[in-house]
């Protein structure tokens, strides 16, 4: 028996007002992810990429339509029960690396585990920290890591919960060439690793072409690449 898509969006739409506007950035989107499957959403600036990984992950909601998750509604959840679903489900990684300044390295790849009341919580952060190279930095707050070093803590953190579905919007926006080229090769190794459901907004074509498909966001609708 098949199984159901990991991900499915049917017939999204997202509109916004700006001064009595009414802006439809998404318009008809269907989009249906296989488990395990490696998808990168690519366009140019302002197309609503991250704007579609935001519905996606359940951080907004469609104006209409619907985003089904592991075959369970998710969209038309509150935002508690998003909230729910993405601790127990799903994974981040950001351009803008999205650490706590007050937290060190190794605090804040436990916080999502422990907001899980996981009491493997240190250990797991230990190993998954050790895994991106940072067992000598685990002490160190963000401002004393480079661009490379929380980004690589980050995606420690992201897939410390051994998450079904890990979201990467830009995770290499802010880095140089090189730093961005090493972020690029312990993402997918590790996403290798664990098996995880990768959905990668990027408008960086290199990084898109790791991915087992690639989809083009023009004028609110998806387009397939490869």
């Amino acid at each position: 028996m098949q199984q159901p898509p990991i991900i499915q969006a049917n017939d999204l739409y997202y509109e916004i007002i700006n001064h009595d506007n009414q802006i439809r950035i998404l318009q008809g989107l269907n989009l249906s992810i296989k488990a395990g499957e490696q998808v990168a959403i690519i366009g140019s600036s302002g197309s609503g990429k991250s704007t579609l990984l935001s519905l996606l992950a359940g951080l907004d909601v469609p104006t209409r339509g619907n985003v089904q998750i592991q075959a369970q509604a998710f969209s038309s959840l509150d935002e508690d029960g998003r909230a729910a679903m993405r601790s127990a489900s799903m994974g981040f990684v950001f351009q803008s690396f999205q650490l706590l300044p007050a937290l060190t390295a190794l605090e804040n790849v436990m916080l999502p585990l422990q907001l899980k009341n996981n009491a493997d919580a240190k250990a797991l952060s230990l190993a998954a920290l050790e895994k991106v190279g940072l067992s000598a930095r685990v002490k160190h707050y963000p401002k004393q890591l480079s661009g490379g070093e929380q980004q690589r803590v980050a995606i420690a953190r992201a897939f410390a919960t051994q998450p079904a579905i890990l979201f990467a919007d830009e995770p290499t926006g802010n880095l140089d060439h090189a730093t961005g080229q090493m972020i690029i090769e312990l993402l997918f190794n590790m996403n290798a690793e664990a098996g995880t459901t990768l959905v990668l907004v990027t408008h960086d074509t290199q990084l898109a072409n790791r991915c087992q498909r690639q989809l083009k966001l023009n004028n609110g609708v998806l387009e397939q690449l490869a």
